[in-house]
């Protein structure tokens, strides 16, 4: 078991909720006005911290409460960093705080089209929002946790009104930081996840996932400043995760798995559904027969596409299918790291799929097209030119490693 923090966002998370979870967890809040009280900007915020209570949940309510007399400057990322460097943290504070912060001016340039050094903060370079992001790496550094996970996060729905203007909730520079990770949508009216609570979980989290084994020893709640129609409060859990939950020797990707039955399909047709369907953009295909009500022989239909394939590959599943409807769910799929390489053989060049193996062994598959045409080009038969390709590709396959040090 692997000391862990879970984050549990099912109402969001911002920069005020995670301040205030993280004070419910266990971090002192003495140790953490310290360290805030280091920033050159001290004299223009208050820390309000006090107990509070969102629909039967009660936990901790921290507010960042900018003086009113408080410059609003549109910071760069420069000047961002300028005040961090200056408060004098250890390295790993400082680092965390500078990489939330640079994850920030990333999403905002892509988002805008210009450059990093080109951005003003504006909302999320303002005084609370350094508050916010230096007391996260302040928190996360006094816990000390070896994994952090995060489960599935609610953004919210509807629009929010920022510098800009009015905005589709999750705002831009949300969703461009959350890029990869699972969210959900509309479950409270509002923006549930902010910038920086995005940029939080982008720079520290080191996987998400609905985690299957966890122990919480210490639940932490920080409560929002909202009313919505579910509780507007951050979770956060202190515990142990399985070693097992994401080994380090495997490569882990999220995608969505979509499956229909059919039996009233012709078998011709699988085929150029297949073509369709990996046309798409699906990942995998897998078709499965089975019997369906009374007794009727049918199929079973399974296919693994990313979430921003889904609209168009259930498009040509419909298309393609005599299915009326499809079943989706959300999977995780671990992976052996893997590359291609192209072997030089005494019949042509063959492209090798080669993968590492947790222990550190190597298995390793040749391309089927390429054995396919050099059978064509040399006139051998197939399995006799598979067996001697095979062996070519054993012996360099050898010297690889040997000159490896392996």
């Amino acid at each position: 078991m692997a000391n862990a923090l879970l984050y549990d966002c099912f109402s969001g998370i911002s920069g005020d909720m995670h301040i205030g979870a993280m004070l419910d967890v266990g971090v002192p809040e003495r140790y953490l006005r310290s360290g805030l009280g280091n920033l050159a900007l001290a004299s223009e915020f208050e820390l309000q911290v006090e107990r509070g209570k969102k629909m039967g949940i009660a936990g901790t309510k921290a507010t960042v409460a900018v003086r009113p007399d408080a410059p609003t400057p549109h910071r760069r990322l420069a000047d961002v960093a300028e005040i961090i460097q200056a408060a004098g943290y250890e390295k790993g504070v400082e680092a965390r705080s500078l990489a939330m912060f640079q994850a920030l001016a990333e999403a905002e340039a892509s988002v805008h089209g210009i450059g990093v050094e080109d951005v003003h903060f504006h909302e999320v370079g303002a005084t609370d929002a350094i508050v916010d992001i230096t007391a996260a790496a302040l928190a996360l550094e006094w816990l000390n946790v070896g994994r952090v996970v995060c489960r599935t996060v609610e953004v919210g729905g509807g629009t929010v009104s920022c510098e800009h203007g009015v905005m589709p909730v999750p705002a831009p520079a949300t969703a461009a930081l959350l890029r990869g990770a699972p969210c959900t949508y509309g479950a409270v009216r509002g923006e549930a996840t902010t910038p920086t609570g995005a940029a939080i979980l982008k720079c520290n989290v080191d996987e998400f996932r609905d985690a299957q084994s966890f122990q919480a020893n210490r639940i932490g709640y920080g409560i929002g400043q909202r009313d919505f129609a579910i509780p507007n409060a951050l979770r956060v859990m202190l515990g142990e995760v399985g070693d097992g939950a994401r080994p380090a020797a495997y490569e882990v990707e999220t995608n969505v798995e979509m499956e229909c039955n059919v039996d009233d399909m012709s078998p011709e047709a699988f085929q150029p559904l297949l073509d369709s369907l990996f046309a798409a953009g699906a990942k995998d295909v897998f078709v499965a027969p089975g019997l369906m009500k009374k007794s009727r022989p049918g199929h079973r239909i399974s296919v693994l596409a990313a979430e921003n394939r889904v609209g168009d590959v259930a498009a040509a599943l419909m298309a393609g299918s005599t299915t009326l409807g499809v079943r989706l769910r959300d999977v995780t799929k671990w992976m052996l790291p893997r590359e291609t390489a192209t072997v030089r053989t005494s019949v042509g060049e063959v492209r090798v799929k080669a993968a590492t193996l947790p222990d550190g062994r190597r298995k390793w598959k040749p391309e089927h097209d390429d054995l396919l045409r050099l059978a064509r080009e040399s006139g051998q038969g197939y399995l006799t030119l598979r067996q001697q390709v095979e062996r070519e590709i054993s012996a360099w396959m050898e010297r690889a490693r040997g000159n490896d040090g392996g």
